[in-house]
């Protein structure tokens, strides 16, 4: 089944009762998901994240259980891209590309197949900046600049934010709702960015294999020469666990 990644913003705050956060603590915040998982495999701190912000459009947790979401952070081009939506076009699986601003002004043939392949576009920052070190106009111009260039350019108008480097602050997801974004972080993901010290393909499919839950938004980066090779049995792996992908 192809994802349709609106009906993320429909199941979202299903995952547990939230409630609303109005602060104005501006303290940076790394995000993890954690070690400890519960009975279904879902990291505790993931359900927490959405617990206490799912009221401000914060989200490490998709509240559909039956799906898993492939999200990928796209900072720069490695050569990988192309053959990864290769895979997801094969395996006919929709994901989330979280854009930098450099990424979507140089690499506009990949970010137009995405597009046209019914992937999602996500915000990663114009800079790629951590948003608690802005003031809060230079956050939204972080924000806004990158939206409307993709806008702009590629007619395209994006609806989900994923802060640099996981930095972020009670401010910045007020920030992030007032822009009109939903903010995504995720419930699994494991180094697979350092590109001279790549896990080895049976390593990386275990770990992602070992770590599928019931509602997982789940980061990779397509940097990842191990993530380009396994993720079509990574996609299969899944499914054959229950989930659509």
């Amino acid at each position: 089944m192809k994802l349709t990644a609106s009906a993320i913003a429909l199941t979202t705050a299903a995952v547990m009762p939230v409630t609303a956060v109005y602060a104005a603590d501006n303290r940076a915040i790394g995000y993890g998901q954690g070690m400890a998982s519960d009975s279904l495999n879902r990291p505790i701190g993931a359900i927490e994240f959405n617990d206490r912000y799912g009221g401000v459009d914060a989200y490490a947790l998709s509240g559909d259980e039956s799906r898993i979401v492939i999200t990928f952070d796209q900072g720069y081009e490695n050569g990988y891209t192309e053959k990864i939506l290769d895979t997801l076009k094969e395996k006919n699986v929709s994901a989330i590309f979280f854009l930098t601003g450099d990424y979507a002004k140089k690499e506009e043939s990949l970010v137009k197949r995405m597009i046209a392949e019914g992937h999602t576009l996500g915000n990663h920052g114009m800079t790629h900046a951590s948003l608690p070190s802005l003031s809060h106009d230079e956050a939204v111009e972080e924000i806004m600049s990158l939206h409307e260039y993709v806008l702009n350019n590629y007619g395209y108008e994006m609806q989900y934010f994923r802060f640099p480097c996981g930095e972020y602050s009670e401010e910045t997801l007020e920030t992030v709702q007032q822009c009109g974004y939903k903010t995504l972080f995720w419930s699994y993901a494991y180094v697979d960015w350092k590109t001279d010290s790549q896990p080895v393909p049976a390593e990386g499919l275990k770990k992602l294999s070992d770590s599928a839950h019931p509602g997982e938004i789940l980061l990779l980066h397509s940097v990842s020469a191990t993530n380009a090779e396994i993720l079509g049995n990574v996609i299969d792996s899944f499914r054959a666990k229950g989930f659509n992908v």
